[in-house]
């Protein structure tokens, strides 16, 4: 509790000193950008870079010591911060790393790359290559769920365990709110205006974190300046090499965790993940949207520490 005293005070008296100095935007920025390292610091997780020799990756992890590995991949369009939350309550027992994945981040974006399935996959055993782990419990919300279950099947042997959380990657047997949306020609992760942003926010959660509206209006100015890439990378990788017909190749130990309330990958999806996996246990949240473990970080910590503890 002190500690978290502590990072309020900090992140007040420094917000309050940059309003004094920078524009809105500029401010909404600064503070999102000082507040989420502060509190990945907090927990534990520290910033470093990685070469990987096609590009430099960002990630957050912690000291690698000899313990099981947590790898946690994000979802399309978002990036390393939404884990620190959830990642606070492994820190303490095994090494956590958390990448920026291609087109993401800090990590940031080329025209050149790939962003599709295998292209981020090989990717990521090339940065667990150059940190000489050999092998990791496997985490990811949305794409990053996607991006876990072609590890899971092209790669076996890197893997303790495998979980998703809200996966990208499969046909449901009822169309997303997003879905029936890119089918009609609009996809809403493209905004060109403060309240396109609005209504795509609304979607990814049922019960986000409060934000200031300074900061949502910079992640709102961030979406728009993207727009291209977003559109790139969105192209690269959705509804293609999905699992549909290769779910039972994944013979790992596997979790699957949904929030019942999900616009952007429907919950039906869940039966099509039960009937493919044979070793998967499910846990799914009535009132929590696309990703549980932003929404109730305590909740949805304590049932993947559960299962990594069986």
């Amino acid at each position: 509790m002190k500690k978290i005293l502590i990072y309020i005070f900090i992140v007040s008296v420094v917000g309050f000193t940059a309003m004094m100095i920078f524009l809105p935007a500029e401010l909404g920025r600064y503070v999102y950008r000082f507040a989420t390292s502060a509190e990945a610091k907090l927990y534990g997780l520290e910033k470093t870079q990685v070469d990987i020799g096609e590009m430099v990756m960002s990630i957050h992890r912690t000291p690698i010591e000899d313990r099981e590995t947590i790898l946690m991949l994000h979802g399309f369009s978002s990036d390393k911060v939404i884990w620190s939350r959830f990642a606070k309550h492994f820190t303490d027992d095994y090494n956590v790393i958390i990448p920026d994945m291609a087109g993401h981040g800090d990590t940031g974006f080329s025209k050149n790359w790939n962003y599709g399935a295998k292209a981020q996959v090989d990717r990521l055993i090339q940065l667990l290559d150059e940190l000489k782990i050999s092998k990791v419990h496997v985490i990811g919300n949305s794409m990053g769920g996607f991006f876990s279950a072609h590890m899971a099947i092209r790669y076996p042997e890197r893997l303790l365990s495998t979980a998703f959380i809200d996966p990208a990657g499969v046909t449901s047997s009822i169309a997303s709110d997003l879905e029936r949306m890119v089918k009609s020609g609009h996809n809403p992760f493209i905004v060109n205006s403060r309240q396109e942003f609005d209504k795509f926010y609304a979607m990814t959660m049922a019960k986000p974190p409060w934000l200031p509206d300074f900061v949502l209006q910079a992640v709102s100015e961030k979406y728009q300046n993207r727009s291209e890439q977003l559109a790139q990378i969105f192209s690269d990788f959705h509804q293609k090499d999905m699992l549909d017909e290769s779910l039972d190749q994944i013979k790992l130990d596997t979790l699957l965790l949904w929030g019942e309330k999900d616009q952007l990958l429907h919950i039906s999806s869940v039966d099509a993940w039960q009937a493919g996996i044979p070793n998967i246990k499910v846990k799914t949240w009535e009132d929590i949207g696309h990703m549980p473990m932003l929404e109730i970080p305590v909740e949805s910590a304590a049932v993947y520490r559960e299962f990594l503890e069986r």
